[in-house]
This record gives structure tokens, sequence and C-alpha cells, in this order.
């Protein structure tokens, strides 16, 4: 397994080495919680991560030691409980999931879910509403075909269309950065590609930048 992902899920001994934690971030919640994996350069050694609450508004960043690290999860096995996820999860994001795993797996490409639908089903924590976004991430190292590009169009209208209608947050993840997919498939020539040097518009995100 290649070296942690921008979303993957990482579990530490002890706390997070950042002297301005905040008040929710304590031991117990970090027992529980993973941390997330974000974009931005680091000391060899250091990994980049976000911490999350339970409220929308308890985010916050900060740094881990590499050797800290006693677990990790990404979103790709995270996709394997998709179908269907654990027993005592239900919101529409949720049944969103359900509806549109088989046509993500179809594509051959690797994916998973993230933001509070993955953080929900790595730690069990009660962190999702009945209003909660429907976040993925698509592993996609070259520009899609027609055939593919028309696959990730049916992925998206399944997703906002359906019954179980919700907010979908698509990432395209190109191996050296990440793009939201409405923008590309707005068609307006550049989109907004996040790199661990920080976010870059271009008309090429499979392109290094």
């Amino acid at each position: 397994m290649p070296g942690p992902r921008a979303h993957d899920l990482l579990w530490v001994s002890g706390l997070p080495d950042d002297a301005s934690l905040p008040a929710w971030a304590d031991a117990a919640w970090l027992q529980a919680a993973p941390l997330v994996v974000r974009r931005a350069r680091t000391a060899p050694g250091r990994i980049p991560v976000g911490l999350r609450g339970m409220l929308r508004s308890e985010r916050h960043a900060c740094e881990v030691d590499a050797a800290a690290v006693v677990r990790r999860v990404t979103p790709e096995m995270l996709a394997r409980l998709a179908h269907p996820p654990p027993s005592g999860f239900d919101c529409t994001a949720l049944d969103a999931l359900r509806r549109v795993a088989p046509l993500l797996d179809a594509t051959g490409w690797a994916w998973g879910p993230t933001g509070g639908v993955g953080f929900a089903l790595a730690s069990g924590l009660p962190v999702l509403r009945a209003d909660s976004d429907l976040d993925l991430v698509l592993r996609i190292a070259a520009p899609p075909d027609a055939a593919q590009a028309e696959a990730l169009r049916a992925i998206a209208a399944t997703v906002t269309s359906s019954i179980t209608a919700c907010r979908l947050d698509l990432q395209i993840d190109t191996g050296h950065g990440g793009f939201a997919y409405a923008e590309w498939a707005a068609g307006r020539g550049r989109v907004l590609l996040k790199t661990e040097r920080g976010p870059v518009l271009t008309a090429a995100p499979w392109e290094l930048p």
C-alpha cells in the first residue's frame, strides 16, 4: 500500500503535537475519531492532517509524525462497506451511496466515500445528518475517454436525481492533485486543482503542475 494520501483516515498514538488543539479535540474524542489526511507540504516524516468533531464548525488542521500512526483506513477500503452499509446507519447520503456503488465499481477505477460518510463508516461515530452530503473520491490517472465521461455523468445523475437525491461532492484524484468533477463537467476550460503546494487553476489537471 502506498503512503498516506489525501482523504485517508488515520488513528495515532497519543495526541497530535499541537499546543493549540481546540477544546472539543480531547483525548477521549481522538481515541475514537480518525484524523483526515489533507494536502499540504510538510517536513519528511510528518503527515498533514485535519481533525473534525461532531459539528460542521469543529475543524482543525495540524500535523502528526508518521511513526505515530497505528491504523489507517483508505476510501477504497470503505467502498466495500457500501454493499450495504452496516446496520444502524441511515440517512439520505448513505441511501445514495448504496445506489451509486455498483456504477462506481463498474468503472474499474479505485474509489471510496470521504467526508462525513467515510468518517462515519470508519469510526462508527454519529456525525451524519439527514441532509449530509455524499463525498466521493475517484482515482483517475488519465483523462477519461468518451465512454468513461458518460459513466461519470450517469454516476452524478444517479446521486442528484434519484428518489434519494442529495448533494454530491465528487473529487477526481489524478495522483498529483484533486479537483471537483462538477467544475470539469461544466466545461469552463479550467479547474481548480488542489495540490500539496496549494491550489492551481489549470486547463490540464492530469498534467503535473
